[in-house]
Protein backbone atom coordinates (compact mmCIF):
# COMPACT_ATOMS: atom_id res chain seq x y z
CA UNK A 1 0.00 0.00 0.00
CA UNK A 2 1.67 3.44 -1.40
CA UNK A 3 1.77 5.58 1.86
CA UNK A 4 0.15 9.46 1.52
CA UNK A 5 2.94 12.15 0.25
CA UNK A 6 2.79 15.09 3.29
CA UNK A 7 4.35 18.01 4.47
CA UNK A 8 6.00 18.50 8.25
CA UNK A 9 6.21 21.48 10.43
CA UNK A 10 8.10 20.93 13.62
CA UNK A 11 8.13 23.33 16.48
CA UNK A 12 10.99 22.03 18.38
CA UNK A 13 12.20 25.28 20.04
CA UNK A 14 10.30 24.48 23.21
CA UNK A 15 8.94 21.84 25.10
CA UNK A 16 6.57 20.94 24.48
CA UNK A 17 7.57 20.04 20.77
CA UNK A 18 4.61 20.07 18.12
CA UNK A 19 4.32 18.16 15.10
CA UNK A 20 1.88 18.76 12.11
CA UNK A 21 1.06 16.68 8.96
CA UNK A 22 -0.64 18.41 6.25
CA UNK A 23 -1.71 17.04 3.00
CA UNK A 24 -2.77 19.06 0.22
CA UNK A 25 -1.50 22.13 2.52
CA UNK A 26 -4.21 21.22 5.18
CA UNK A 27 -3.46 20.07 8.89
CA UNK A 28 -4.37 16.30 8.96
CA UNK A 29 -2.36 15.24 12.32
CA UNK A 30 -0.87 16.79 15.49
CA UNK A 31 1.88 14.97 17.34
CA UNK A 32 2.57 16.71 20.83
CA UNK A 33 5.95 15.36 22.44
CA UNK A 34 7.02 16.33 25.91
CA UNK A 35 10.79 15.93 26.54
CA UNK A 36 14.55 16.48 25.14
CA UNK A 37 14.46 17.24 21.36
CA UNK A 38 17.68 14.56 21.27
CA UNK A 39 15.18 11.78 22.86
CA UNK A 40 11.70 12.69 20.70
CA UNK A 41 13.10 14.20 17.13
CA UNK A 42 14.09 10.12 16.31
CA UNK A 43 11.02 8.82 17.93
CA UNK A 44 8.72 10.91 16.35
CA UNK A 45 10.44 11.04 13.15
CA UNK A 46 10.49 6.69 12.77
CA UNK A 47 7.23 6.88 13.54
CA UNK A 48 5.87 9.46 10.75
CA UNK A 49 7.89 7.75 8.47
CA UNK A 50 7.01 4.68 8.76
CA UNK A 51 3.49 5.66 7.95
CA UNK A 52 3.74 9.19 5.57
CA UNK A 53 6.12 9.80 2.70
CA UNK A 54 7.00 13.10 3.65
CA UNK A 55 7.48 15.90 0.49
CA UNK A 56 9.22 18.79 2.84
CA UNK A 57 10.06 19.93 5.77
CA UNK A 58 9.23 22.91 7.36
CA UNK A 59 11.26 23.38 10.58
CA UNK A 60 11.03 26.46 13.14
CA UNK A 61 15.08 28.01 13.01
CA UNK A 62 14.93 30.07 16.34
CA UNK A 63 15.10 32.00 18.30
CA UNK A 64 14.43 29.61 21.58
CA UNK A 65 16.43 26.56 22.92
CA UNK A 66 19.88 26.34 20.82
CA UNK A 67 20.78 23.00 21.56
CA UNK A 68 17.08 22.17 20.34
CA UNK A 69 18.04 24.78 17.15
CA UNK A 70 21.16 22.98 16.59
CA UNK A 71 19.73 19.23 16.88
CA UNK A 72 16.67 20.21 15.12
CA UNK A 73 18.70 21.40 11.55
CA UNK A 74 21.74 18.88 11.81
CA UNK A 75 18.52 16.57 12.35
CA UNK A 76 16.73 17.61 9.04
CA UNK A 77 19.34 18.39 7.30
CA UNK A 78 20.65 15.05 7.21
CA UNK A 79 17.12 13.98 5.95
CA UNK A 80 17.33 16.16 3.50
CA UNK A 81 20.05 14.77 2.00
CA UNK A 82 19.65 10.69 2.68
CA UNK A 83 16.03 11.15 1.84
CA UNK A 84 16.05 13.82 -0.60
CA UNK A 85 13.06 15.68 1.44
CA UNK A 86 12.77 19.60 0.89
CA UNK A 87 13.79 21.21 3.42
CA UNK A 88 12.29 25.25 4.94
CA UNK A 89 12.83 27.07 7.99
CA UNK A 90 10.59 29.88 9.50
CA UNK A 91 10.99 31.47 12.34
CA UNK A 92 9.57 30.74 15.72
CA UNK A 93 6.76 33.84 15.68
CA UNK A 94 5.27 32.32 12.89
CA UNK A 95 3.87 30.27 15.35
CA UNK A 96 2.97 31.78 18.73
CA UNK A 97 1.34 35.02 16.96
CA UNK A 98 4.36 37.11 17.54
CA UNK A 99 4.26 36.94 21.49
CA UNK A 100 7.72 36.53 23.45
CA UNK A 101 9.81 33.05 23.35
CA UNK A 102 12.00 31.95 26.50
CA UNK A 103 15.56 32.42 26.19
CA UNK A 104 17.46 32.10 29.13
CA UNK A 105 17.21 32.97 32.84
CA UNK A 106 14.38 35.37 33.03
CA UNK A 107 14.96 37.16 29.48
CA UNK A 108 12.61 36.15 26.60
CA UNK A 109 12.98 36.85 22.89
CA UNK A 110 10.74 39.42 21.08
CA UNK A 111 10.09 40.61 17.74
CA UNK A 112 9.27 44.17 17.13
CA UNK A 113 9.20 45.48 13.10
CA UNK A 114 11.05 42.72 12.09
CA UNK A 115 13.93 43.09 14.89
CA UNK A 116 14.37 40.00 17.78
CA UNK A 117 15.72 41.80 20.92
CA UNK A 118 15.92 40.45 24.85
CA UNK A 119 13.31 41.72 27.54
CA UNK A 120 12.98 40.54 31.17
CA UNK A 121 10.34 39.80 32.92
CA UNK A 122 7.49 38.96 30.55
CA UNK A 123 4.97 35.76 30.13
CA UNK A 124 5.71 33.93 27.30
CA UNK A 125 3.48 33.03 24.27
CA UNK A 126 1.71 29.63 23.46
CA UNK A 127 2.87 27.65 20.22
CA UNK A 128 0.21 26.08 17.98
CA UNK A 129 0.12 24.74 14.25
CA UNK A 130 -1.76 26.90 11.81
CA UNK A 131 -4.81 24.87 10.08
CA UNK A 132 -3.40 25.91 6.47
CA UNK A 133 0.34 25.72 5.42
CA UNK A 134 -0.34 29.20 3.57
CA UNK A 135 -0.70 30.84 7.11
CA UNK A 136 2.92 30.42 7.72
CA UNK A 137 6.11 32.36 5.95
CA UNK A 138 8.53 30.47 5.22
CA UNK A 139 12.05 30.34 3.53
CA UNK A 140 14.59 28.25 2.29
CA UNK A 141 17.24 29.73 4.40
CA UNK A 142 17.68 26.97 6.95
CA UNK A 143 20.37 27.99 8.40
CA UNK A 144 19.89 28.50 12.05
CA UNK A 145 18.65 31.57 13.83
CA UNK A 146 20.85 32.11 16.71
CA UNK A 147 19.97 36.05 17.99
CA UNK A 148 22.80 35.59 20.43
CA UNK A 149 26.33 33.68 19.61
CA UNK A 150 25.71 30.05 19.87
CA UNK A 151 27.59 28.34 22.88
Amino acid sequence: MQKPLVDLVAVTISNPSLFGIYKNNKLIETIKKDGKTSEILPEVLDDILKRYNINRIIYTKGPGSYMAIKLSFIFFKTLEISKGIKLFAADGFEFNKNTPIKAVGKSFFVKNNGIITLKKNLKPGEFSLPYNLEEINFTDDTSPLYVLSPV
